[in-house]
Parts: C-alpha cells; structure tokens; sequence
C-alpha cells in the first residue's frame, strides 16, 4: 500500500512490518500528520515496526516538522524495532547517530548506493 504527501512517500509491508518511507525536499509539519496515520496503521497489526527512510534531495524540516518529529519520537520510543536510513551526504550520516539515544530501534546508516543493502538489512528476519 503507497500514500503520498508533500515531501514524503509512505509503501507499508503489512505482513513483514516494513514501513519504507521516501523523503525529498524540506520536510513540514502537515507530513508528520500524516505520515503518524500510516504508522499508528502498522501498529495496529504488529507490536514493532521496522522504518526504511531514504532521503534523496532532502533539506530538512520546518520548526513545525521538527517538533513533530521530536513528539514521535518519544510517543514510539519502543515501537520502532530496526531503522535504517539511506542518505546522500555526511550529514544525513550524522543524523543516523544523533537519533540513536531517541529510540529502542537498531539504527543503521547506508549510503545511497548501498540502498539494496539497507532493505535486506531491514527485512531480514522480518
């Protein structure tokens, strides 16, 4: 199942869990709105879910993108079982570890030509 909204691309996995999220452009607060939709839809059928996020152009976020993303981030502390996430640049890389301490997921960083790698990763055992 695919939605898409302004700067995102939502493509749920139901049965393995597998939340594949496209990002480009500056994130804004409308795209948490509804990216949060999708995933409280994933955990209403599995207790964990594993996010593949992969950012292609991407600029960042709103003050309001940003705030939404920090509330997600503790409402689903524990919901998120591995993220991995594929960027373009050596900031995108920084961004990987600086949400570590947000979460109980495993997160993993990949390169953009490393994408195949980041989606094994993400639904091996899945």
């Amino acid at each position: 199942m695919g939605v898409t909204f302004k700067s995102v691309e939502v493509e749920l996995d139901l049965v393995a869990g597998v939340m594949a999220v496209t990002v480009s452009g500056k994130l804004e607060k409308e795209d948490y709105e509804t990216f949060n939709t999708e995933f409280d839809s994933m955990l209403s059928v599995h207790d964990r879910v594993r996010v593949l996020v992969e950012l292609k152009d991407f600029h960042g976020w709103t003050a309001g993108a940003a705030w939404e993303d920090t509330k997600m981030g503790v409402r689903h502390y524990s919901d998120i079982e591995r993220l991995a996430i594929v960027g373009e640049n050596k900031w995108q890389k920084g961004m990987a570890m600086f949400v570590k301490p947000f979460t109980r997921a495993e997160v993993r960083y990949f390169d953009a030509g490393d994408a195949e790698a980041a989606h094994a990763w993400i639904t091996a055992n899945a």
